[in-house]
């Protein structure tokens, strides 16, 4: 039984093959096609997983869209009807669309992929609900969604059990966490649907000085986490921004300049929207528990990418565990529509252990091996020097160690916004000037910005103050006291970004400036020669944490090819390429042409 899940057009398009229940493929359409975020329907993503499963179009039994078009259409239309004539503008510009594709969704499919077989629709927080509980390690949990907006329902909750799922209640649009949360990342000055990890990265420099103001003026949060949001500040509903006159008064000027210098108001402004979003999880979470009784918790939709706020949850909440989706976005609901349609539309039987997920990693993208990249290299008269897998962790340790910085591109590409050490760029976490070399040499992008560490599963509870796995890179946890350099308070006086250069731990390149840290926990099973490659660096450096970031720059998705990957080497200031078994070192390599004007188009995304 093939089952084709696809999302697309609103943002991070992706396309899921689910066969007989096992996840095959998933994959977001940006990495195919540059374009980071991209909405278009997802034809590379859809040819991939049918390559991957060794289909046709022909083999599909279903086709599964992740939202119901009618639904979303009908919020659309009551709300300009509700604000008309204000937003004409607005409307205008979004209904051309809905008219001439989305509205027909089903003939527009059947064109597409040439296919003449049943195509079905989930809900949008139904397909997110599906993704966070169906892939999870438990047989039965509560479930709980959270994001800007599906059809009408911007969080919802429900219990699953066994293969069912049944959603119990929902806020509805235009009350809204995730655009209450995206409000704050445009005033900001960061793009919304990509920009808040900025935010909560930022939130820690900041104070929360505008938190009651929030709780006061722009919200009525209820003690079980449903809020409605004071409209007369908010803009987005019928409008082409964000936020409102009202809101800019409010808050005492306009948003932000994209790339202006940032201000101590503004990580002011992260810093309380992030508490805010923070308490409205936890009164969420606690509502769900108290309603279901579970003890298990399974979370998706974009509010769920906040591995601070799901720390909390695991810290604080009555939660014995929870799992999150590592593609918990938009991407998403492609595999949650797939799974729901196997699951809940088919009623085929689920039977999870209660200790491994059902997403292996999330290692579920293209994988290239060394015939191909051998063929690319020598075809390209590339320089390299070929290594088997034990001589590649003995060499990239000792690199790691000089304080090199290495793209690392092994294995299957992941599925989800997150590097998982597939396509990853690695380092040293035990350099103080890693953190603002890689931000400003490398990633191109504001140094802020914190990184990740991967550290060895077994030893994470060492470092961290955590007793749970973080495969995905979904939970922070704080570096043990014992490994601090200096107390809570150490900072002194300083301010803003001052903060940032102040050396905090024997790990300073990831530890954050409140001491905490977004962790990915590296498994021997999910991803053998990753998990090789640390404890090699472990045993000849005592240290089982190495740096993890997206072998990506700014403004450009993660890599996907090898094409890719070199390409991405060569325009900055990497200094080694591991692909497969292949070692490249930057000074032997041909430089490219107009490299200069690449990093100037960068520099000003």
């Amino acid at each position: 039984m093939n089952i084709l899940g696809i999302s697309a057009f609103y943002h991070d398009s992706a396309a899921c093959l689910v066969q007989d229940g096992k996840i095959i493929a998933a994959a977001q359409e940006e990495r195919f096609t540059r374009k980071k975020h991209d909405f278009s329907f997802p034809v590379n993503s859809i040819n991939y997983c049918l390559k991957e499963g060794n289909l046709t179009v022909e083999d599909l039994d279903f086709v599964a869209f992740y939202d119901k078009p009618y639904l979303k259409f009908e919020r659309i239309l009551e709300t300009y009807f509700a604000y008309a004539p204000y937003g004409i503008k607005s409307f205008i510009k979004a209904i051309p669309l809905w008219i001439k594709q989305k509205l027909w969704m089903k003939d527009f499919i059947r064109e597409k992929l040439k296919y003449d077989g049943k195509i079905l629709f989930t809900e949008h927080h139904e397909s997110h609900s599906a993704s966070a509980f169906y892939p999870s390690p438990f047989q039965e949990a509560a479930v709980l969604t959270m994001d800007g907006v599906g059809e009408w329902a911007t969080a919802s909750y429900g219990i699953g059990s066994g293969n069912e799922l049944k959603l119990l209640a929902e806020l509805r649009f235009p009350h809204s966490l995730g655009l209450l949360y995206s409000t704050f990342t445009y005033y900001t000055g960061f793009k919304v649907n990509s920009g808040e990890y900025k935010v909560m990265g930022l939130a820690p420099y900041g104070e929360p000085k505008y938190k009651d103001l929030i709780l006061s003026e722009l919200i009525d949060l209820k003690e079980d986490g449903s809020f409605k949001l004071n409209m007369k500040y908010f803009d987005y509903c019928v409008g082409l921004k964000m936020t409102s006159k009202k809101f800019e008064k409010l808050l005492g000027g306009p948003p932000r300049k994209p790339e202006s210098k940032l201000t101590q108001k503004d990580m002011d402004l992260a810093r309380s929207i992030q508490e805010v979003t923070e308490e409205i999880m936890l009164k969420m979470a606690r509502h769900v528990y108290k309603e279901t009784g579970m003890k298990n918790l399974c979370l998706a939709g974009g509010v769920a990418l906040n591995c601070v706020g799901n720390a909390r949850i695991l810290k604080e909440g009555p939660f014995e565990n929870i799992w999150v989706q590592p593609a918990a976005g938009d991407a998403g609901g492609a595999l949650g529509a797939a799974l729901f349609v196997w699951y809940q539309y088919l009623g085929n039987i689920r039977n999870a252990n209660n200790k491994n997920d059902m997403q292996t990693g999330s290692y579920l993208g293209p994988e290239f091996d060394n015939d191909y990249i051998r063929e690319y290299l020598n075809t390209n008269h590339i320089p390299y020097l070929e290594l088997n897998s034990e001589e590649i962790s003995d060499k990239v340790a000792d690199l790691i160690a000089a304080e090199k910085v290495v793209g690392w591109f092994q294995g299957r590409m992941e599925f989800g916004p997150r590097a998982l050490g597939a396509r990853s760029i690695i380092g040293d976490a035990r350099s103080s000037k890693m953190q603002e070399q890689m931000n400003l040499k490398i990633k191109f992008r504001e140094s802020f910005r914190p990184f990740a560490p991967s550290v060895l599963e077994e030893k994470s509870s060492t470092y961290f103050n955590i007793n749970s796995t973080s495969p995905y890179m979904l939970l922070t946890a704080d570096v043990k006291n014992k490994y601090r350099l200096i107390e809570p308070n150490g900072n002194g006086s300083l301010q803003g970004l001052e903060k940032l250069y102040t050396i905090r731990s024997t790990i300073p390149a990831v530890t954050h400036v409140d001491f905490s840290a977004r962790l990915q926990t590296v498994s021997k099973e999910t991803n053998p020669l990753y998990h090789k490659l640390i404890s090699k660096f472990d045993e000849k450096y005592d240290c089982p944490i190495i740096i993890n970031t997206s072998f990506n720059v700014r403004g450009e998705p993660i890599v996907c090819t090898p094409e890719d990957a070199y390409l991405c080497f060569m325009r900055t200031n990497m200094d080694y390429l591991v692909m497969g078994s292949f070692l490249l070192e930057k000074k032997e390599q041909k430089p490219l042409d107009k490299d200069v004007n690449w990093l100037k188009e960068y520099e000003l995304d």
